[in-house]
């Protein structure tokens, strides 16, 4: 198994990155988002790597984070998602946005991937909701602007009710969830009060 790739970046095509390593040029697909935070073409570049294989041929993708591969393989473990879905889905949701919208069930969101239908999505979330650490992966996004001071099973459900209450209102659920996380634990300690200074933050 080809664990990374580390060589000279020599151009970047629609869908892959091409490296030269020792002379050998690799051909290395990589999702839209990975694609567009490459360094410049003669800059070495670390590329961690996934070896698909098939009868007819043998691709590699590529990922600029060792979280970015673990979501990946997490993608295409669940039935339905091969390695093109799976980068599909991780072209339009980076893995912090995938956890996002597994958690809050935001079927839309992962839909929008190309190939991606409505039921793939819904079995996706099904799959995933309990692979994935989502708590420990939300509050480390959002970790700049949230005091980790409310972090206990309390708060997690005061925070799970007020989305919720923001869903019923009309608003997206992974809008919702990001909105109730960026709420400080000095403005809301229950329901009523994390839900009205999350309102703030959506208007």
């Amino acid at each position: 198994m080809i664990q990374f790739i580390r060589g000279k970046l020599v151009s970047v095509e629609e869908d892959r990155a091409i490296v030269d390593v020792n002379g050998v040029g690799y051909g290395i697909f990589m999702s839209v988002q990975s694609l567009s935070l490459l360094p410049q073409t003669g800059s070495e570049v670390k590329i961690h790597t996934y070896l698909n294989v098939k009868e007819d041929a043998m691709q590699l993708f590529g990922f600029l984070t060792r979280d970015d591969l673990m979501i990946f393989r997490l993608l295409i473990g669940v039935n339905g998602i091969g390695p093109k879905g799976g980068q599909a889905i991780l072209s339009v949701l980076s893995p912090d946005d995938l956890r996002f919208a597994v958690l809050a069930g935001d079927v839309k969101a992962i839909s929008a991937a190309p190939g991606i239908g409505k039921k793939t999505a819904e079995k996706l979330i099904l799959e995933l909701r309990d692979k994935l650490k989502i708590e420990d992966a939300l509050e480390h996004k959002v970790s700049e602007t949230v005091d980790s001071g409310r972090t206990g099973k309390g708060a997690d459900h005061v925070q799970s009710e007020a989305v919720q209450a923001l869903v019923a209102l009309g608003y997206g659920s992974t809008e919702a969830l990001r909105a109730v996380k960026q709420v400080p634990s000095d403005e809301g300690t229950d329901v009523e009060s994390v839900l009205k200074a999350a309102l703030k933050i959506l208007l």
